[in-house]
């Protein structure tokens, strides 16, 4: 079974698997896929989380991490010698170290059994050849078209008509000069004794050859960033070369006889498991997502585990793990859940309470600043893009559920020689000393990215995630107790009205937050709504379907049984199987 957020990734992953390959291989392949259908929400630039596990080894989770680090050259002073309080959302200066590609090549090394030029022919041919462009991809470069024009002039040859104009929906566009890089990794292994060989040489390749040369030299040239000012990067080709992708253990919590296992905590997603932590001996009905009574529950839970995630969670920061996910400190905090809405950020004190950054509200930033941020849900419900997410289950018990992103076209110029931009998931960090989360030479950004495995007996038994940045763990939360508690399939988990709050410093560029902000689907009822709003709640109604872009897919190893659902919503995303 696979399932994605295109159909095309969906239809190569599952072309791979009908062909003899296994989960591995066809998650590469879908991924690079990725890079081309949906360019505006990842790119081989960008960034990746995602969870495995094997059929050798199917009770032990184990986290592919794909999340470049901060460039020697992104220091505290050099930011503030360039007049920032913040990261930028959007320019160069603003990169983390490319982790997809590598992390993609390095899952393809050790876990894969495909060639590399197999594996890379479904995306070689469509960046060759082309593809009808998407809606969603044709109305994001139509929105950036006159900031091209303007100021990434790069950008505006690679996606626009040579008279400016951007491309419609289903016009045929190509990307030959990406297709030419993947030509060239393939061919650095060639001479290489072995598949794995072959495969590491294109890892170093990337890593030290002409795309770091290129990345170099291309950002160095100051050009527009969100501040409104020119800026350059300062990433360079070293930076590049220091870098190799690498496997992690996995957090684990169990729930009502499931273990959920997430990144570590330089991701959000023990925020997840803190809140299963906070939900798990409550009566049903408060864990109820269609209900006033269990959208407020859960909200609330949501706001706590998140203002712990803005104190406690970080690269290289002493988190306090143990602590944040023991049945004390849940206990403690679910006392905090009260009848009203809170619109405070109220951390725990998990040993301590490390300094907090400056909390902003959107007032104090100009909306509409062109490529700013994470191209994700509108605190409204309106729909800016997502990142990407992919997962995949094979005959064998082979399962893994990946989050690629970062890397779109709204994020930075186009590399001229490479056919794609870089991200800037240094977005992240803070510029405030202190933080767990504060920007620092070689130290991770907290990304968002969060997929998820499930475990049950020792197997694993699915595997799901979503785009969304701050909602894709609150969108998962909602999905788990729909299946978990309530007994929904995936798929109608997945359709359900869907809800986020937004009171908390967002991840992305500004770093703002709504105190007491909630987020809703308009399905989730009139009388629902009205509950939410007496109760506090300051509810952003959304429209009927647009929250929440989740796919899994998931396996029952008694019966010998697959299965996969996708989201309908924006009528992109596709699961398959036989």
């Amino acid at each position: 079974m696979s399932a994605s957020t295109h159909w095309l990734a969906t239809g190569t992953a599952q072309s791979v698997l009908e062909r003899g390959g296994n989960a591995f291989d066809a998650a590469v392949a879908a991924a690079f896929v990725l890079h081309l259908v949906e360019p505006h929400l990842n790119g081989p630039g960008g960034d990746l989380t995602a969870i495995l596990a094997t059929a050798e080894d199917p009770g032990t989770p184990v986290v592919l991490m794909g999340q470049g680090p901060a460039p020697a050259g992104a220091t505290l002073t050099h930011f503030a010698a360039e007049g920032l309080d913040l990261v930028p959302g959007s320019g160069a200066l603003a990169a983390a170290v490319p982790g997809a590609t590598d992390a993609w090549l390095l899952l393809l090394e050790t876990h894969g059994t495909w060639e590399l030029r197999d594996v890379l022919t479904y995306a070689v041919d469509i960046a060759r050849d082309g593809h009808p462009l998407s809606a969603g991809v044709a109305r994001s470069i139509a929105s950036m078209a006159p900031f091209f024009r303007a100021h990434w002039p790069t950008s505006a040859a690679r996606w626009l008509h040579p008279d400016g104009t951007p491309p419609e929906p289903g016009e045929r566009v190509a990307n030959p000069t990406w297709a030419a890089v993947l030509d060239e990794l393939v061919a650095a292994g060639a001479g290489a004794g072995d598949r794995a060989g072959r495969i590491r040489a294109a890892r170093d390749a990337w890593a030290t050859g002409r795309v770091a040369q290129e990345i170099d030299r291309f950002v160095r040239e100051p050009h527009r960033h969100a501040d409104g000012r020119d800026h350059a990067g300062v990433i360079r080709a070293e930076d590049l070369a220091a870098f190799r992708a690498s496997f992690e253990p996995a957090v684990t919590r169990d729930f009502r006889g499931t273990t959920v296992a997430k990144t570590g905590p330089w991701g959000q997603g023990p925020a997840l498991l803190a809140a299963l932590a906070i939900l798990e001996p409550l009566d049903d009905a408060l864990l109820d997502p269609s209900t006033a009574d269990g959208v407020h529950t859960i909200a609330e839970t949501l706001k706590l585990v998140l203002a712990d995630r803005e104190a406690w969670f970080g690269d290289d920061a002493p988190v306090p793990v143990d602590v944040l996910l023991s049945k004390d400190y849940a206990a403690e905090r679910r006392t905090l859940i009260g009848d009203r809405a809170s619109t405070e950020l109220r951390p725990g004190r998990a040993g301590g309470t490390p300094p907090l950054p400056r909390l902003r509200t959107a007032a104090e930033y100009a909306s509409g600043v062109a490529g700013v941020g994470e191209p994700t849900i509108e605190s409204t419900g309106d729909l800016r893009g997502d990142t990407c997410h992919l997962d995949v289950v094979d005959r064998w018990g082979n399962i893994v559920s990946a989050t690629p992103s970062g890397g779109w076209l709204q994020s930075s110029p186009t590399i001229p020689g490479l056919g794609f931009c870089l991200g800037t998931r240094l977005q992240m960090t803070w510029l405030e000393e202190g933080t767990p989360s504060t920007l620092a030479p070689g130290r991770r950004p907290r990304t968002t990215l969060t997929p998820t495995l499930l475990l049950r007996d020792g197997r694993a038994v699915g595997a799901l995630g979503s785009p969304g940045g701050d909602q894709q763990d609150q969108w998962q939360l909602l999905h788990l107790l729909r299946t978990l508690v309530g007994g929904w399939s995936p798929q109608e988990a997945i359709d359900a009205p869907a809800f986020h709050t937004t009171s908390f410093p967002g991840s992305f560029w500004p770093r703002t937050w709504e105190p007491g902000g909630l987020v809703v689907e308009d399905r989730l009822g009139e009388d629902v709504i009205a509950e939410l709003e007496r109760r506090g709640h300051r509810v952003d109604r959304a429209g009927d379907w647009t929250l929440g872009r989740l796919s899994t897919v998931g396996r029952d190893p008694a019966a010998g049984t697959v299965h996969a659902a996708a989201n309908p919503r924006a009528m992109q995303g596709y699961a398959a199987g036989r």
